[in-house]
């Protein structure tokens, strides 16, 4: 924290606890408190929480659900592990594929990929005359 006058503000360990105790024991805001013992940074006891205090002084943030939204994330949930499952079916056919065509290539030496390539487009242009 820089001082109007470029100075920078240490403070305490025992400042620091002094001030979370407050806080706890009397319920004030960390706004007052800031205040009062002219502490200008807006997070600086917010940190001073998190490392000294007790949490329950930080603002929390609770999700209310209602069961059917509960249900609904499941379902999603769900869906999602079955398609990651599905994907990586596709992907592992994909792989055993192209290594059954490599090997294929390596028995029959000749490029099966440039083989089938050339043989699908020639079909195509017979097709389209």
């Amino acid at each position: 924290m820089t001082n109007m006058d470029g100075r920078m503000r240490r403070y305490s360990i025992s400042f620091k606890k002094h001030i979370i105790r407050e806080l706890e024991q009397t319920g004030t805001t960390m706004d007052l408190i800031r205040k009062k013992y002219d502490i200008r940074g807006s997070e600086t006891i917010q940190r001073w929480v998190r490392k000294f205090g007790k949490n329950h002084l930080l603002n929390q943030v609770i999700r209310i659900e209602t069961m059917e939204e509960k249900d609904r994330i499941k379902e999603l949930e769900s869906e999602i592990k079955k398609l990651k499952l599905a994907l990586a079916d596709s992907l592992l056919a994909q792989r055993s594929l192209e290594v059954v065509i490599d090997e294929a290539s390596k028995e029959y030496k000749t490029d099966l990929k440039k083989s089938f390539g050339e043989s699908v487009s020639k079909d195509s242009a017979k097709s389209s005359k």
